[in-house]
């Protein structure tokens, strides 16, 4: 009995671990619950990850996204509809209340079925748009599936997406071999706002794809939605709160019938892919990664210790974290950061050609400096910075602002008071190299009195002479 015990608790020890580091309570949304089966693996493969799903229809009475004023689930899946609307317990305003309580949405769409209402207007909301044509789909005539797609070409081949930039985090490459190839059957494809600096794309269309409605019965498309890399594929949105927001623009990609599917590649511009041979789908990875991150199974920082103390002349002070400095101390900063990756914290190390930043400021700042590792462990990384405070009394801010795609927001402030010199703490006028010639000429002055005053009271009077005459002389 005590082998079976201890066999227990590692298992739940386990699966407590395996879940995402904000919750694990998931909402999935599907109207059509025989639709179930077409997503067994992925659904399966959340669960085996710790998630405690819950599948309900939108039309169902007692789906509620909050409970006495907090939310009743840590994250949405939204499986494609066939009905218009989604009924009153997901309107775009409920939708985005959820995001602003902290919760994590992932959207699926489909071109088979017109995107609800409801998903239209939150979309526009993010800055998302889609096309006006409702059925409208992705086709590529050089990056398509010939086994399944030899004629109308809307099962588009991408390989696995770069970083956006050199110094960002690339959470969806995969192994990094390369050669890796993601279907995207029958999508529908979104165009990206230039207001929100909170969007990212994830997959963007190759540059010979467009958006076409497959109803118009025409030889081509002389105004399509979008073109080429305008087109996002997947797009996601990561709201000041952290809260993340996915759209999938196709929901096939998460059919089992995808996650097996062998594809060969059509012959592309300049005989590319001449030479391609059947290759199976990467779409079971891409998925988990994708969902990984709008899950916070991925990318979530998390800040630990936090102190800062008076470094005067190379050493420390016992007293840490103190609410009040003087002009021109020197002081040192310390902050803890642990990066979670799917079921455990680990040091977080940024990206190459990134790097963490204090900023010292009041109303904007007077320093902003490089922090660099001070110490790291399995769990964490200390980074730190040694500076002089300005000569500005006033209340400052110790202030790390780290906001990056695809990372969770780091955002830490501590005040202080910053105090000018006291009156016993100025430096004597004699230490002072320029006051030299005005204590020099004080000294002359005081010495050319006191002169004169001697000389004045010592120096004896000549007598006065009385003459014959009767007048004095001298």
């Amino acid at each position: 009995m005590r082998w079976l015990l201890s066999f227990l608790l590692l298992g739940l020890f386990s699966v407590v671990h395996a879940v995402s580091s904000s919750g694990n309570k998931l909402l999935v949304v599907l109207e059509e619950l025989a639709d179930k089966a077409k997503y067994s693996k992925y659904l399966a493969d959340l669960e085996s990850r710790g998630f405690k799903t819950t599948i309900e229809s939108p039309k169902a009475e007692k789906i509620a996204l909050f409970e006495l004023g907090e939310r009743a689930y840590d994250h949405l899946l939204l499986l494609p509809a066939k009905s218009k609307g989604l009924g009153p317990n997901l309107t775009p305003k409920l939708l985005l209340d959820f995001i602003n309580a902290g919760g994590n949405i992932l959207l699926t769409l489909d071109s088979t079925h017109p995107t609800p209402s409801a998903l239209v207007s939150l979309l526009l909301e993010l800055d998302i748009h889609l096309p006006t044509d409702r059925n409208a789909l992705v086709v590529d005539h050089f990056n398509f599936d010939i086994l399944s797609a030899a004629e109308k070409h809307d099962v588009v081949l991408v390989p696995r997406p770069d970083a956006l930039r050199p110094d960002v985090k690339n959470f969806f490459k995969g192994d990094g071999k390369g050669g890796e190839v993601i279907a995207f059957p029958r999508g529908v494809g979104q165009t990206l706002g230039n207001t929100s600096p909170l969007l990212t794309p994830i997959l963007r269309a190759p540059r010979t794809a467009y958006s076409y409605n497959p109803k118009d019965d025409v030889d081509g498309v002389e105004d399509p939605f979008a073109v080429g890399t305008q087109l996002s594929l997947i797009t996601t949105m990561q709201a000041r709160n952290s809260a993340r927001f996915t759209v999938i623009g196709a929901a096939e990609m998460l059919e089992d019938a995808w996650f097996d599917a062998k594809v060969k590649r059509s012959v592309g511009m300049g005989g590319v892919g001449s030479d391609a041979k059947q290759v199976k789908t990467s779409n079971q990875a891409f998925v988990k990664d994708v969902t990984g991150w709008t899950f916070n199974e991925i990318g979530v920082l998390k800040v630990g210790k936090i102190e800062h103390y008076l470094n005067e002349v190379g050493i420390k002070s016992n007293v840490t974290n103190p609410k009040i400095y003087r002009v021109k101390n020197d002081v040192t900063y310390n902050i803890e950061l642990s990066e979670w990756s799917w079921d455990h914290w680990e040091a977080f190390t940024p990206p190459t050609g990134d790097a963490v930043q204090l900023e010292f400021s009041m109303l904007s700042p007077f320093h902003r400096l490089p922090l660099k590792v001070a110490s790291t462990t399995k769990t964490s990384t200390t980074y730190t910075t040694s500076f002089k405070l300005p000569d500005q009394h006033g209340i400052f801010n110790f202030k790390v602002n780290y906001k990056r795609p695809f990372f969770s927001n780091v955002e830490e402030k501590n005040t202080v008071t910053v105090r000018h010199f006291a009156h016993d703490e100025w430096p004597r006028s004699w230490v002072i190299s320029g006051a030299w010639p005005w204590i020099a000429g004080i000294g002359v002055t005081v010495t050319g009195w006191v002169a004169f005053v001697a000389l004045w009271l010592w120096s004896k009077p000549v007598p006065l002479k009385l003459m014959t005459s009767g007048k004095k002389i001298q």
